[in-house]
């Protein structure tokens, strides 16, 4: 299930007063900006409409990891030897990850500024420190937007003032011994406890629907407020908010009792499993993000012959020997079907991308002074460069050669005038001279979110049958 997000527009800066025009059930209900009210009238606005809120954190706070964090639950729940396993390896962090923490930071911000009495004051105080960062980017704040406008979508959609709590941390230890994690948003409103999460990255689409992640932070919000609420609180719904990928809001629902179930069965038996180091190895689409999946015995042992897939690839048509004298025998074809291609090609997905990490691992071992047998790390090519490039341009030019000459005048780039012109006002003068050529035809697996390439053979397969 997708939501989609409401246009921009929606979060001006300022404060907002209710329409008197439409009911408060209304679930996007227009609101009328008031330009004039005084201090006293907006602050007394903003407690009157804004939903209950208790602050978890002002700063940001040293960061702490358990054995079984929710992030890993989609691996340690299938592979319950991973976790102990992984302690070998030493934590690994990256820019992406970085840059991920730094977009949090402000999705928080502007959530507090929405949901809080903050003064202007004090929030482009603490905006301009966050901005300092040196992976700032203005899109953050773009993607901080889109996050609030979700929050504040959810919030609408209640008759009453909905409880609403960010960077809440919450108990698993029920399911997940020394379990915890933290929530970026909790909203409950009516019967419904609503978990969203905010994912800045891009090269992964995050799911919703059968969220390990998602469901363990959920059970940990149910302890947390079912001493508050009771019974009250019937379902549990969680949101993955990931502008950078879709503007399309991933949402899933389920009843207090299924999650309740899926913890006592599913999760509670795993984890006492992966805490205490036991079960076997589980390679699969899983181990991405796991610390040791390069040299790991399981993993090489899926990934040194195609033949160790039959088990874990559909459909189960397309498992024909490859031997030609066997296809004889069974009356196959001596070439290969469109079926079996495209399930040799899903399971060498998988062989290319384990080839390429052990690759990645080897190079750094050498260079930490191991020995692989049979490689060795040589010097790659390099391209020249000035020591100081306006030095050495200065000086051509002193020696006669005219600027012209030595300087190329290029216009900037599309996407970087949108920046400098701003995405609404670059829409509006430039719109009708942008063009979108047709991507160049790439082949991928059929979850990809894209719409499938229309080649000419395609566009024009029905003209040819029917001529």
């Amino acid at each position: 299930m997708t939501c989609p997000l409401p246009v921009r527009s929606w979060l001006t800066p300022g404060r907002w007063t209710r329409s008197s025009t439409r009911s408060r059930t209304s679930a996007w209900p227009p609101l009328r900006y008031s330009t004039k009210i005084s201090t006293r009238l907006s602050l007394t606005a903003c407690v009157r409409w804004a939903p209950t809120f208790k602050e978890e954190r002002l700063m940001a706070t040293p960061a702490k990891h358990a054995l079984l964090s929710a992030s890993a639950a989609h691996r340690w729940l299938k592979c319950t030897a991973a976790p102990t396993y992984e302690m070998q390896f030493p934590p690994k962090t990256s820019e992406y990850a970085e840059e991920g923490t730094l977009a949090h930071s402000i999705c928080e911000l502007y959530a507090r500024k929405k949901f809080t009495v903050m003064s202007t004051r004090k929030f482009n105080s603490e905006l301009k420190k966050l901005q300092e960062h040196p992976l700032y980017k203005p899109e953050m704040l773009t993607t901080a937007e889109s996050y609030v406008l979700y929050l504040y979508g959810v919030c609408m959609r209640y008759e009453g003032m909905p409880h609403v709590n960010m960077e809440v941390r919450v108990d698993l230890s029920d399911y997940v011994p020394q379990g915890f994690g933290t929530c970026d948003c909790i909203i409950i409103g009516g019967d419904t406890l609503h978990i969203t999460d905010y994912k800045h990255g891009q090269g992964v689409v995050v799911e919703a629907e059968g969220n390990p992640q998602m469901m363990l932070y959920a059970l940990g919000a149910l302890k947390r407020y079912t001493p508050v609420f009771g019974d009250k609180i019937k379902r549990v719904s969680m949101a993955i908010v990931q502008p950078r990928v879709t503007q399309d809001v991933k949402e899933c629902e389920m009843t207090v009792d299924e999650l309740l179930a899926w913890g006592e069965n599913v999760v509670k038996p795993a984890a006492q499993k992966a805490f205490n180091g036991e079960g076997e190895f589980c390679a699969g689409a899983h181990c991405k993000f796991c610390r040791g999946r390069d040299v790991c015995p399981a993993r090489a042992k899926l990934n040194t012959a195609l033949e160790d897939f039959k088990d874990c690839i559909t459909p189960d048509k397309a498992q024909n020997p490859l031997d030609p004298a066997a296809r004889k025998v069974l009356g196959l074809p001596p070439v290969l079907t469109d079926a079996e291609v495209g399930d040799l090609l899903t399971r060498g997905a998988n062989l290319v991308e384990w080839y390429e990490g052990l690759r990645s691992y080897a190079l750094q071992a050498i260079l930490d002074g191991k020995e692989i047998p049979g490689y060795k790390v040589v010097e790659g090519r390099s391209v020249r460069a000035f020591r100081d490039t306006d030095a050495a341009l200065q000086k051509l030019m002193d020696s006669g050669f005219d600027k012209a000459v030595i300087y190329d005048y290029e216009p900037k780039t599309l996407a970087q005038l949108e920046k400098i012109v701003g995405a609404k006002r670059f829409a509006e003068l430039l719109g009708d001279q942008i063009v979108k050529p047709k991507g160049k035809a790439t082949l991928t697996d059929e979850k990809d979110p894209r719409a499938a390439y229309s080649s000419a053979v395609v566009d024009f397969a029905g003209v040819v049958q029917d001529g």
